[in-house]
C-alpha cells in the first residue's frame, strides 16, 4: 500500500510562483510538487529545470507540471495566479480582474474533489482571499492568505538593521491590509527581550522619530521595489514557504496570515492580517493582542477601507456557499 505523501499545487508559474517552487525544492519541505499555469510550456519548464536541481536538494521531491485534477490529492493548493501590481497601482486597484480571475480557478479546483488548505498570495491578498473562502464553501480555518507576512518580515529587518542586531530576535508584527493602511504593533514589539521603547532609551542616538521612517520603508517597500525590478517575489515566496512549512510539519508557529475575523479584535466578516496559530489543520486560532487606543483606530480604518473596496465586487457573495 502506497504510503500517503505531502502533495502542493501550486496554480501560477510566474515570479512569485517560480520563486516559491524554487524554496520549496531547496528547504526540502513537501515531497511531491504539481505545478499548473495557463502556459503549459512554461509550468512544463519549470518542472523540468527544478527537476535538474533535485540532485542538490535536501531532500527527494517528486515535481510535475499537471492540471486541476491533481488538486484532488493536494494537502496544499497555493494560488499566485492573477494580474501583477504594475508601478503606479496599489494592491486594491487588482481587485476587480483578480477576483474575476479567482472564481474560475477556484471552481475548477473544488470541482475535483480538493479537500485540504488553500493557501493565497495574489493581490490584493485579504480580499483574494475572502472571495476564495466564499468561492470554494471550505471551513474558514482551512483558507489562509499570505497576509501581512512579508510586511512583518520587512519591519523585523528595518529594526534589526536599526539596532544592529540579528533579525531572527526581533519579534515585532504588521497587522492589517497587506497594503497602504497596514500598522506596525509598536506595542507589543521586542528587541530580543526588551520592549521596544526600553530599548530605545538605551542609546542617546536612538530616536523615537526614528520609528516612522522605519514604518514608512516597510509600508512602501513594495512600490520601491516594483520601481526597480519590476515586481516583489523573492521575499514573499520565501514566506509562503515558511507557512506551507507551518502546516504540512503541524509546528502551531505563530504568523501573521490573512485569517477570518469573527469578533476578534472587535471585527466581523472581513479576511485580515493578524498573529495566528498554524498548523496541519490550517489557523488553529487567532493570538488577539492588546493594541492601543491609536492601534485600535488604525486597525478599525484598514478593516473599513477593505470592506468598501471588496463590496462591490463581492456584493453577491449570499449566494455563494459558506460553512
Amino acid at each position: 500500500m502506497k504510503q500517503k505523501v505531502n502533495r502542493v499545487v501550486l496554480v501560477g508559474t510566474g515570479f512569485v510562483g517560480s520563486s516559491y517552487a524554487f524554496a520549496l525544492l531547496n528547504q526540502g519541505i513537501t515531497e511531491e510538487l504539481v505545478l499548473i499555469d495557463i502556459n503549459k510550456d512554461k509550468a512544463e519548464g519549470d518542472a523540468m529545470d527544478l527537476r535538474h536541481g533535485l540532485p542538490f536538494a535536501p531532500h527527494r521531491t517528486k515535481i510535475w507540471n499537471g492540471d486541476y485534477s491533481d488538486c484532488k490529492h493536494a494537502d496544499i493548493v497555493v494560488l499566485t495566479a492573477g494580474a501583477n501590481q504594475k508601478p503606479g497601482e496599489t494592491r486594491l486597484d487588482l481587485v476587480e480582474k483578480n477576483a474575476n480571475i479567482f472564481k474560475g480557478l477556484v471552481s475548477e479546483i473544488m470541482a475535483s474533489g480538493f479537500d485540504g488548505i488553500f493557501l493565497v498570495a495574489a493581490n490584493p491578498v485579504d480580499i483574494l482571499t475572502y472571495a476564495t473562502w466564499k468561492y470554494s464553501g471550505l471551513p474558514k480555518e482551512r483558507v489562509i492568505g499570505s497576509g501581512t507576512i512579508l510586511d512583518t518580515a520587512r519591519f523585523r529587518y528595518e529594526l534589526a538593521n536599526y539596532f544592529d542586531v540579528d533579525t531572527r530576535n526581533v519579534h515585532a508584527y504588521i497587522i492589517g491590509e497587506h497594503g497602504d493602511t497596514e500598522l506596525p504593533v509598536y506595542s507589543h514589539a521586542n528587541i530580543g527581550a526588551k520592549p521596544l521603547t526600553q530599548a530605545l532609551a538605551e542609546k542617546a542616538d536612538y530616536k523615537i522619530e526614528d520609528l516612522d521612517r522605519i514604518f514608512e520603508n516597510v509600508r512602501d517597500a513594495a512600490y520601491h521595489i516594483i520601481d526597480r525590478k519590476g515586481a516583489t517575489f523573492y521575499g514573499i515566496a520565501m514566506g509562503l514557504v515558511r507557512i506551507t512549512k507551518a502546516i504540512l510539519q503541524d509546528e502551531n508557529s505563530i504568523l501573521t496570515v490573512s485569517t477570518l475575523l469573527e469578533g476578534e479584535y472587535g471585527q466581523n466578516d472581513v479576511y485580515i492580517g493578524v498573529p495566528c496559530v498554524v498548523n496541519r489543520s490550517g489557523v488553529r486560532q487567532v493570538v488577539e493582542l492588546e493594541l492601543s487606543e491609536e492601534e485600535k483606530a488604525k486597525l478599525q480604518h484598514s478593516v473599513n477601507v477593505l470592506k468598501e473596496t471588496m463590496a462591490p465586487v463581492l456584493e453577491d457573495e449570499k449566494e455563494l456557499q459558506t460553512v
